[in-house]
């Protein structure tokens, strides 16, 4: 079947199988490998993408259902100069990671919270990163880059 979307800002026209996933689509058609496979479940948030201004974790959504919207992955939130997203460069600034696996989809899924909560305290934070999975640390630089991030959010325009 043929399905239309935007991706990161770009029209892009796929020949997919009706039941294939958008996280396969993305990385296996498109080769934007920033969005992971973690748990194949739903449980984990690692392929957490922005789906026409909300965050859906790409791996319980057909990409037939995502015909027609647009798509923002990891790879669309910085400039096109190469500037870090203000999420993005407080992850970095913050060490909001460890090994990393997660936190394409904790960034997202940050970019979302603090799009869609931008006054969120630290428990709501926290409350609302649920959906995503850290296996590496206890969520104190993640919670802090989140905090980071916001405040840079509510200054700069927003990018996704």
């Amino acid at each position: 079947m043929q399905v239309s979307l935007t991706v990161n800002g770009q029209s892009r026209s796929l020949d997919v199988a009706p039941h294939t996933l958008l996280v396969q689509a993305l990385r296996d058609k498109l080769s934007l490998t920033g969005t992971h496979v973690g748990c194949d479940t739903s449980q984990c948030g690692a392929c957490t993408v922005i789906m026409d201004g909300r965050a859906v974790k790409s791996c319980s959504v057909l990409v037939a259902q995502a015909s027609g919207k647009s798509i923002t992955t990891i790879e669309g939130l910085a400039k096109a100069d190469g500037t870090l997203h203000p999420m993005q460069a407080a992850f970095k600034e913050c060490h909001g990671l460890q090994c990393g696996f997660c936190t394409t989809g904790m960034v997202m899924s940050a970019v979302d919270l603090c799009t869609h909560h931008p006054k969120a305290n630290e428990a709501e934070i926290r409350e609302l990163l649920e959906g995503n999975i850290c296996r590496c640390t206890g969520y104190q630089n993640i919670v802090k880059a989140v905090q980071v991030g916001q405040k840079a959010m509510t200054t700069e325009p927003a990018t996704a």
